[in-house]
This record gives structure tokens, C-alpha cells and sequence, in this order.
């Protein structure tokens, strides 16, 4: 049996960092080792934690995640998925995210976003192990 992917979840939003928590936690593959409140937080988390994936909100307060996703991947490369508002197919932040090294774009759960199985699907399949490729063939 193979350990969980471990993952670290960035976003300013306390109730959203407990939604997707809640969420990718459900799965049994997948073991949410923390959150961070914002991109500071999250540089002593990556250092102290040492997640396989990382969930990076776009809009946040100090630092946009864009600016840290280009941190992230000069020093520290890593997956990434990105979890906001704002990346929507077509969206400039989304490709944007996606040219820096981004590995796929999530919507954040909201009112018109239905709440389901692709958000740990995403997380799986930005593994560096290769776990996602798995997780579609089992249909999820």
C-alpha cells in the first residue's frame, strides 16, 4: 500500500481552507498534512512539511498567488494546483498559471460549482507519482 499524497493548502479564506480540507481529506489517498493562511506562511510550511502538492489560491491579500507560483518553481519546484475564483477556462490568470508551471486549475467550490470528486482527481493527478494516472483509469 502506498502512502498518502500529502498536501498543503493555501488560501486566505479560513472557511475555504476547512471546505477543501474536508473535501480532498475524504479520500483515502490523499492526507491534507496542512494549511496557510497565506504565501509567508505557506514558505515555512512547504520548508517544515514537505507536501508532495501544493493548493494555491490566485487573489490573496501581501502576496498574489501568481507572484508566489513564480517563487515556488525558481526554488522550490513542485506541483501545483490552483484553486481560485478566478481560474476559469480562458481566464488570463488561469494561463498564465498554467505558463509559469501551474500542473491544472480547480474553481473554488461556490453557489454555481457543484462539490464532487474533481477536486481530489486534480490533486491526484498532479502527483509526481504518477497516482492520477490511476485515479482516471478507476473512473474517477
Amino acid at each position: 500500500m502506498t502512502s498518502p499524497l500529502r498536501v498543503l493548502i493555501v488560501d486566505d479564506s479560513a472557511l475555504m481552507r476547512q471546505l477543501l480540507s474536508t473535501l480532498l481529506s475524504a479520500d483515502p489517498e490523499i492526507e491534507v498534512v496542512g494549511t496557510a493562511q497565506d504565501p509567508f506562511d505557506a514558505r515555512e510550511k512547504i520548508k517544515a512539511l514537505n507536501p508532495d502538492v501544493l493548493t494555491l489560491d490566485v487573489e490573496m491579500p501581501q502576496m498574489d498567488g501568481l507572484t508566489f507560483l513564480r517563487k515556488i518553481m525558481a526554488l522550490r519546484p513542485m506541483p501545483v494546483v490552483m484553486f481560485s475564483s478566478l481560474t476559469q477556462a480562458g481566464a488570463e490568470a488561469t494561463l498564465e498559471a498554467l505558463e509559469i508551471g501551474a500542473v491544472d486549475f480547480v474553481a473554488k467550490p461556490s453557489a454555481g460549482v457543484p462539490v464532487d470528486d474533481d477536486y481530489a482527481a486534480s490533486i491526484a493527478a498532479a502527483s509526481p507519482s504518477g497516482r492520477g494516472k490511476r485515479l482516471t483509469e478507476l473512473g474517477r
